[in-house]
Order: C-alpha cells, then structure tokens, then sequence
C-alpha cells in the first residue's frame, strides 16, 4: 500500500465532508478512494472515521492520525519546494482565492502583469465569496476584504473600501434627496440577495437601522447597478463595484455624513514554513499596485 497516497486520500476526504465529494476533489473513481481509507485503517489497525448517512466523522484516533498526516505532507511539500529551486526563484503553481467582483476587477490586472515580469510562475485564481483555508485547501494567498479573525496567517494591509448609499441624479430628482437615515422610509430601496433589508448607519456614534420601501430585488450587484443608475431606487453598493459609475455621474452618494467606517482590504498567506519565493514576489509585485489603484478608486492596468 502507497502510505502517502493513502494520506493524501484521507485528508481530502476529511476537508471535503465525505468519501464522495473527497473524490470528487481528487478527480478519483469514489471505489478507489473508499478502497484505499479502509486499506489505511486495516494497516494501522484502527478506525480513523465513522460514516454516517449525512456527513463523517473522526474518530479520536482519525483525528491524531490526521493532524499527524498533515504535518508529513506539509513537511514533504516544503521538501519538494526546497529541491525544486522555489526558495532560489521564483517558480512553481501559486494559488491564489479572490472575492469574485474585486478579484476581476482589481487582482486580475495585477496578476496578468505579474506573470509577463516572473515567467517561471503558473497561476491558479481561484474567485470565491467564502473564507478559504490556506492550509487545509493548499492554497499560498488570499486577498480578503472586511477584518480579519485571529489566526496563524500573516496579512498586509492593501487598501480599504466603503460602503455607499447611492442613486442617480434623476430618481434624486423625481424623489429628492434623502438628508437623513430616517427620511428613507419615504423612498424605494433595491435590495439585493436579501441581506441589505435593514441597512445600517452611523448616527452620533451609534449604529442605527433604516427600512427603505423594497419593491424591487436582485441577486447580483451587476442588476443591482443597473436598477440604480435605471432610477429604480436607491441601493447600496461597495465603492468598488461603481468606480465608473461615481466618475461619470451616473450614481451619486447621499448620506455621506452617516457613512460607516472603511474597511480593509488584506493580502494574506500562511506563517507555516519558510516563505517562498513565489509568494514574497506576488505580495511585493501586488501590494503597491492594489493600494495606488484602491486610492484612485479605478483598476489597476495589466
């Protein structure tokens, strides 16, 4: 039995959930990849996972033998890396996840131009709106936005983003402008996915929750542009998603003065090992390019 492909099989199917959608990761036949979990088990002589009709669990020896099994795959990783000339230079397959709407927008540009500068390195973007495991997922880099939670990862500050309440100047027109979070009771509100029914505001340092009419909802910020600068209604949206729209007019903010604070936007990769050079290279080739174009408010050029 091929111990490390038994590894490998294991800690894909314990990250994915279950046997199935672990070969599904692997792009392995799902008998193959039961077949060789129950031969690891039968070698060692212990259960290490416990199927059940809606998910897996670990068993408390699955659980010690998988931490284990992530540490003798980590280390033959760095092992690889070592001899294969990544921490001389840069080269190899870095992995990058990305929020969809910004990663298009603002990290492609920087990507594409870093790959004519280091023709050794191969991209792998990965546009996700959900919080990667760099480790677990074998993936080198996140850009994400809003703060971060405590972790083991090591981040770099790249820009900020607002949010804004905005409509075109001919709904403002038809309508007038709202002068207070309270006055939006009286005016339509696009909603978009749900998730901005009660839009919040900064009002003398307290958070305070306004309820606009919603006669008209949306499940993609692209509609959600589109109906605004239509004169649908007012909507909110990150500034990064109307760069165009701002410069041109076509949206104007309103209550500016109860905006709430920025956010940040962070370049993240893992404190585990030594850093390769493929890493250090991206971070340094996308850090001052992504916090001029977030300054200017427009993409980067590739």
């Amino acid at each position: 039995m091929d111990r490390l492909e038994a590894m490998k099989m294991l800690l894909a199917v314990v990250d994915a959930g279950s046997i199935s959608a672990g070969s599904r990761k692997l792009n392995a036949p799902l008998p193959s990849v039961s077949r060789k979990v129950a031969e690891l088990e039968r070698h060692l002589g212990a259960s290490l996972i416990v199927r059940t009709s809606r998910n897996l669990q670990l068993t408390d020896a699955g659980r010690e033998y998988v931490e284990a099994a992530r540490k003798i795959m980590a280390d033959l990783e760095e092992a690889e890396r070592r001899a294969s000339g990544e921490y001389r230079t840069p080269r190899g397959i870095l992995t990058i996840t990305m929020p969809v709407e910004f990663g298009a927008r603002y990290v492609m540009p920087v990507a594409l131009s870093y790959m004519e500068t280091y023709p050794e390195v191969s991209l792998n973007l990965l546009s996700l709106d959900r919080t990667v495991h760099l480790v677990e997922e074998q993936v080198d880099i996140a850009i994400r936005l809003g703060d971060l939670a405590d972790s083991s990862l090591y981040a770099v500050r790249a820009g900020e983003f607002r949010l804004l309440t905005c409509a075109s100047p001919t709904y403002l027109q038809r309508r007038g402008v709202p002068k207070h979070p309270s006055d939006l009771a009286d005016h339509e509100g696009i909603l978009f996915n749900k998730r901005t029914f009660f839009w919040t505001f900064d009002v003398d340092g307290h958070e305070v929750e306004a309820i606009p009419r919603n006669r008209l909802e949306v499940n993609t910020a692209a509609n959600c542009v589109a109906a605004a600068v239509g004169g649908a209604g007012i909507a909110r949206l990150f500034d990064y998603q109307i760069p165009d729209e701002l410069a041109s007019g076509a949206l104007v903010p309103v209550l500016e003065a109860f905006d709430q604070a920025p956010r940040p936007i962070h370049i993240v990769y893992s404190g585990q090992g030594q850093l390769t050079l493929k890493v250090r290279s991206f971070v340094d080739w996308a850090l001052p390019r992504l916090r001029a174009a977030c300054r200017r408010g427009e993409a980067p050029q590739a």
